[in-house]
Parts: structure tokens; C-alpha cells; sequence
């Protein structure tokens, strides 16, 4: 059974930064994708960022620059830094995996989700 945990969101100031966490267990395939997703009230959940199994990443043009994929194999963790934050980047975040996806940002290419971690930008 693939779990998913993500953590690490909070409030913050525009300006700041955060860096989220998932921790992924029971996932037994060598090859995979690992994104980061968002949703805002309202709003369509959207890809943010996505990362291989070689390290391959993918990010959406609306924070290229401003946020960074990477993991940890060793701890089994998916990590998403994000500085510069926006009142924009105001969402819940969510973890995503599967069997290699391309680094789609599309959700519906993701079997695996987490619970979510909300993130809250002030101006």
C-alpha cells in the first residue's frame, strides 16, 4: 500500500519561502514520478513541479525560478522549496506519485496521493 505524507506548509509573508515534505512508503517500483500538485478554492487542481527516478524534473512556468523539486531516496522523501512566495501560490499542496509518468504535471496521470499540506500567502 503507497502512502503519502506531506508537511511542512504553513502561513507566511509574500516574499517568504517554505519547503514542503512528503514522505513516501510501500511504493516498490525502481522507475516512478513524484510531483507536487496544488489547489486553491475554486480552482482546477494544477501541476507545480514533477521528478523521475533519474532525477529528471518538470515545473509549471508559473514558479520556474521561484521553486525546486528534489528527493531524498534515502529517506523517501519528496521535497518542494519554495521561495519568493506569492499571495498567488495560496493553495492546499498535494504529494503524487506513479510508475513513470513522462514528469506530466496532468493529476489525472497520478494513481497516488497524499493528504495535503495548505500553504498561505499574505501580502
Amino acid at each position: 500500500q503507497v502512502q503519502l505524507v506531506e508537511s511542512g506548509g504553513g502561513s507566511v509573508q509574500s516574499g517568504g519561502s517554505l519547503r514542503l515534505s512528503c514522505a513516501a512508503s510501500g511504493y516498490t517500483s525502481g522507475h516512478y514520478c513524484m510531483a507536487w500538485f496544488r489547489q486553491a478554492p475554486g480552482k482546477e487542481r494544477e501541476g507545480v513541479a514533477s521528478i523521475d527516478s533519474d532525477g529528471d524534473t518538470n515545473y509549471a512556468d508559473s514558479v520556474k525560478g521561484r521553486f525546486t523539486i528534489s528527493q531524498d531516496n534515502a529517506k523517501n522523501t519528496l521535497y518542494l522549496q519554495m521561495n519568493s512566495l506569492k499571495p498567488d501560490d495560496t493553495a492546499m499542496y498535494y504529494c503524487a506519485a506513479d510508475s513513470p509518468v513522462y514528469l506530466s504535471l496532468r493529476a489525472v496521470r497520478y494513481k497516488y496521493w497524499g493528504q495535503g499540506t495548505q500553504v498561505t500567502v499574505s501580502s
